[in-house]
């Protein structure tokens, strides 16, 4: 099974700032991976496991802002579908340098 966790934090004030940052380190440190911005993942082994990661995340909550849970089984994440866009650089490879010379 895996953990999804999404959250969207006010950073308006330095006190926000704070809670954002507290939040992100307590996820990465209890082995959250960031899948992308504000989207973090955790294994888990089983819905005993499940329930405490819940639990943990509820207890390190910041005040404000919204956060979401969502647990899937792996067959489920596994079906997760990766779109990525083409990749734009500045570095011209060996083929583009010799057309412009």
């Amino acid at each position: 099974m895996r953990v999804l966790v999404f959250f969207d934090l006010p950073v308006i004030t330095g006190e926000n700032k704070r809670a954002y940052r507290k939040f992100r380190k307590y996820l990465l440190k209890n082995g959250f991976l960031m899948l992308q911005e504000s989207v973090y993942c955790k294994l888990a082994l089983n819905g005993t496991v499940v329930k405490a990661i819940v639990d943990n995340v509820h207890k390190n909550k910041p005040e404000e802002g919204l956060i979401q849970l969502l647990t899937v089984t792996e067959k489920q994440y596994a079906k997760m579908d990766i779109v990525i866009g083409e990749t734009k650089s500045e570095v011209l490879d060996t083929d583009e340098r010799l057309v412009i010379l």
